[in-house]
Formats: structure tokens, C-alpha cells, sequence
């Protein structure tokens, strides 16, 4: 008896510490296997009104449905060049996420990742630290990103709106142009209602 209580004040009769959760290997209920064609999801009446005119667009093969999409709309209408960069992506458990390594983990690591590049972009890309805007009521967590450059008498406006929704990341880009070369004034306000707008349209058919 005397040992035993020793042994007890000693250990402080805690409890084996529990084993980790297991990691999860397998899509959970709620998260999404697919991802819409990123060229067919943004809507007509988005693209007119932001890219108003004839637009060129690009698709790579490769990221065309399934797990992740990507297109890109040029407008380059003088006064207007506007470009148009829409990626979504849904991502599958990861045994190097963080938390339990689900998909919807290994989407928050992306969205952290993506945030973090714009506010400490890396050198090579030669960008300016954005101005970060937190968007409320797009997926489950979006904020749009501000970058300025001046260049050969040209401004550029990128302006790029990250959204995560479960285990979707999507991105869209919207650039202006404006300056020398007969380009007019750029709206940031515009950009981001434009890029908002192309990443709704996603969301909105996310199945």
C-alpha cells in the first residue's frame, strides 16, 4: 500500500496519454471529389460585364475538369486590357497536411499558403506586398489581395481573390492595365468586384 501510494504521488496519477487520431485517408462527408470546368462556370453576363468585348481564351487540356481546372480570358481593347485568371482545385486527404491530413486540412494548408505568399511574396516574382481584404460570405473563408506595379510608363493592378470552401481552393486573378499605350485608368474596386464575381460563379456550381 505505502509503495503504491507512492507510485501515485510520484506519476500524479495521470492517465497514459492518449494515442494521436488516426489520419484520415478517405473523403469526409460534405467534401468535393470534383471540381466544374473553370471556362463553363464563370457566366456570360460575368465576363460581358467585366471583360466587355471580344476576349481570347485559354485552357490548359491537362487541368480541364476532375480534381482541378484552369482558364484565362485576355481582353485587349485599347482603352481596356484586362486579364482574367480563374484556378480551382479540389484537394484529396494528404498524409502531410496538418490536423488529420483530410482533404479539407490539406485545402486550409493551401489557403494559408496562398495568403502567406501575398503577404511576403517572394523575390523572384519582383511583386509588392498586398494589401490584404478579408471577403465575407464567399465559401467558407476568401480574401482578395491588392498588388501594384509601375513599369515603362505602364501601371499594372493585380488583383487576386482566394476563396476556400471545404476542400476547394480556387483563385481567381483579375489584371489591369493602364497608362502608356493609349490603356485608361484601372479600378481596383472594379477588379475585385470582377474577380468576386467569376469566383461566385464557381462556388455557385461546386457539387
Amino acid at each position: 500500500l505505502v509503495g503504491a501510494g507512492v507510485w501515485f504521488l510520484v506519476s500524479g496519477g495521470s492517465k497514459p496519454a492518449s494515442a494521436p487520431d488516426p489520419l484520415v485517408t478517405t473523403f469526409q462527408a460534405g467534401e468535393f471529389r470534383t471540381v466544374p470546368n473553370a471556362c463553363t462556370a464563370v457566366s456570360t453576363s460575368t465576363l460581358n460585364q467585366y471583360l466587355p468585348g471580344t476576349r481570347v481564351v485559354a485552357s490548359p487540356n491537362s487541368l480541364d475538369g476532375g480534381e482541378a481546372s484552369l482558364c484565362s480570358w485576355t481582353l485587349d481593347h485599347r482603352p481596356l486590357y484586362r486579364l482574367l485568371n480563374v484556378q480551382v482545385q479540389a484537394y484529396t486527404p494528404n498524409g502531410l497536411a496538418s490536423g488529420d491530413g483530410s482533404a479539407t486540412f490539406a485545402a486550409i494548408d493551401g489557403y494559408a499558403s496562398a495568403l502567406a505568399q501575398k503577404t511576403s511574396p517572394p523575390k523572384a516574382t519582383r511583386l509588392p506586398k498586398a494589401t490584404i481584404t478579408t471577403i465575407a460570405g464567399l465559401g467558407t473563408k476568401a480574401f482578395s489581395a491588392l498588388q501594384v506595379t509601375r513599369a515603362a510608363g505602364i501601371k499594372t493592378d493585380l488583383l487576386t481573390v482566394v476563396v476556400r470552401d471545404r476542400n476547394v481552393l480556387l483563385t481567381a486573378v483579375l489584371q489591369g492595365n493602364g497608362g502608356r499605350g493609349g490603356y485608361g485608368a484601372v479600378s481596383p474596386a472594379q477588379l475585385q468586384a470582377g474577380a468576386v464575381a467569376a469566383a461566385r460563379d464557381v462556388i455557385a456550381q461546386l457539387k
